[in-house]
């Protein structure tokens, strides 16, 4: 079956009662308003027939105004994930890798095409309400990379395979810039430079070790083994959620050759592979204690791309399977 998850669902009848829509109306629905609290996910067919709805009660542009009031944290641990992100592009690389936390209909790709580089969505629209969500999350987008980087950066165009509305009104606000319909596929384009351009978080992390390191130059001090290690460990936790660093990816953050962060380890009595482990399964532990996340999303934010991959790396860590862990503790 199609799901959508509940969050975008709320998020879309939150938005229609800021219109005008009277609360009553959304308790009447196949899966109702009252009782979202209750469930995790919603059919497909649910989620895009309200798009419909709210597309002909609220006029045309509904599904983009809505995208533009979306906020990192309705996206759940996706947001968190982008939260994470040293570069606006990486945003696109865990939302292709992610979405299927929130839905499994879409299906994301990521292509630079000379200076500039597009965002597909494929999806099969095989109802309106499927076309107005497209635009709903292209519209997110838009929002989305701007709260990431704290700049003002646009997309150079949208693409899209459905027919235009009939007003375009709010279409042109929301994107500022030319937007095409009747085309053979789904995309937003941006400038490569400006997807390339570090995350607000990236730059507040990487400054914070260039101070750090400049103090100890400073001073004439040597960072502490145990220092290192803690750095490591804590840019690798910030990592995971996009998949497993590389040391090079890493050492660049440090501010010290790849070859030299392994020497440093190695005098600590510990490998980079290692504190890749240990973080993996300490973050793990954690998360199945003290949170309510499933067993997938634990395995996407600890950096496995499989949850079958995760479960046999955590038995090998504990003996016990994820959900064997959880029940006991």
């Amino acid at each position: 079956m199609k799901y959508i998850a509940v969050s975008l669902y709320r998020k879309m009848i939150e938005h229609a009662l800021i219109e005008g829509m009277k609360p009553e109306y959304f308790d009447n629905l196949p899966t109702p308003y009252n009782k979202i609290q209750e469930i995790k996910a919603v059919p497909a067919d649910h989620f895009f027939e309200l798009h419909e709805t709210l597309d002909r009660v609220l006029s045309p542009g509904f599904a983009v105004r809505l995208g533009q009031q979306m906020k990192i944290a309705d996206y759940g641990v996706l947001g968190l994930s982008w939260r994470t992100c040293s570069k606006a592009r990486e945003i696109f690389e865990r939302s292709e890798r992610y979405f299927k936390l929130l839905s499994n209909t879409y299906v994301f790709k990521v292509e630079e095409h000379h200076d500039i580089s597009r965002i597909y969505l494929n999806r099969e629209a095989y109802r309106r309400g499927v076309e107005l969500s497209n635009e709903a999350t292209f519209s997110a987008t838009v929002v989305v990379l701007k709260s990431m980087t704290e700049t003002n950066i646009s997309p150079v165009s949208i693409s899209f395979k459905h027919a235009p509305p009939s007003d375009m009104k709010s279409h042109l606000l929301a994107f500022n810039c030319p937007i095409q319909f009747k085309q053979s596929q789904n995309f937003i384009a941006y400038r490569t430079v400006d997807i390339d351009i570090s995350t607000a978080k990236a730059d507040a992390s990487i400054n914070k070790f260039l101070v750090e390191r400049v103090e100890e130059e400073t001073k004439g001090m040597e960072v502490s083994p145990n220092k290192i290690v803690a750095d490591v460990k804590k840019l690798i936790e910030d990592a995971l959620p996009s998949g497993i660093p590389s040391i090079v990816q890493v050492s660049e953050h440090i501010g010290m050759s790849s070859r030299t962060l392994t020497r440093r380890l190695s005098d600590c009595g510990i490998t980079f592979r290692e504190i890749i482990k240990s973080t993996q399964e300490e973050i793990s532990k954690d998360l199945l204690f003290h949170s309510s996340r499933s067993v997938s999303e634990i395995a996407f934010l600890t950096g496995f791309s499989e949850q079958s991959a995760f479960n046999r790396a955590f038995k090998r860590w504990t003996s016990k399977t994820p959900v064997e862990f959880r029940k006991i503790n």
